[in-house]
């Protein structure tokens, strides 16, 4: 077989499997605790709820820096696909800045949570919220530390060419990041601002 032609082919990228696979197994790991999370909501216990606990505005707020994150990867691999490492840079950059801004979000509402006495030990919603979102929160940061490294790399001229398997899987990995926020969402704030109408 053609050495040639499987790195030119995408499909045949190890990198690119491998990420794959990672994303799959992941999404099922989330999908449990989502299950979870809806099952003891159906079945709620004493104490605080989603719909005493939470503010789905100010969450959407902070998630709208998430979703624009997707843009901007979005962006970095374009530039990188025209040659523009400088550009890819910046917009590595921004992408690292908007993770930041959404994980400080994330960060007001479980401190104003705990201050209220809702905390992972409280009850059923306290556990499966701060699990279901914690665990969101950790890739969230695992993605942040890749995209400072590509954009280390790039700024340090070490990616160069208009090709890198390295910014493509974190920008696959990146994507699923901002795909399983949406999921989480529309299962916990949406829910919420809906029982409010």
């Amino acid at each position: 077989m053609n050495t040639q032609a499987q790195v030119s082919n995408p499909s045949m990228d190890k990198n690119r499997i491998g990420i794959l696979a990672f994303i799959g197994s992941e999404a099922v790991f989330f999908l449990f605790l989502i299950i979870s999370y809806l099952y003891f909501q159906a079945n709620p216990s004493p104490g605080p709820t989603a719909a005493s606990s939470l503010d789905p505005m100010v969450t959407a707020f902070f998630s709208l820096f998430l979703f624009t994150s997707s843009f901007t990867i979005w962006r970095a691999g374009k530039s990188l696909r025209r040659g523009r490492l400088r550009q890819v840079a910046g917009w590595l950059i921004a992408t690292i800045v908007l993770g930041i801004i959404f994980l400080f979000g994330q960060g007001r509402e479980w401190s104003h949570l705990i201050q209220s006495g809702t905390t992972v030990n409280r009850n059923l919603f306290g556990t499966t919220f701060f699990t279901l979102t914690g665990f969101h929160g950790l890739h969230v940061i695992i993605g942040l530390i890749m995209l400072a490294t590509l954009a280390g790399l790039v700024l340090s001229g070490r990616i160069k060419g208009t090709q890198s398997s390295g910014i493509e899987v974190v920008s696959l990995y990146w994507h699923f990041v901002d795909v399983v926020w949406v999921v989480l969402y529309i299962v916990i704030y949406l829910q919420v601002l809906l029982t409010r109408l």
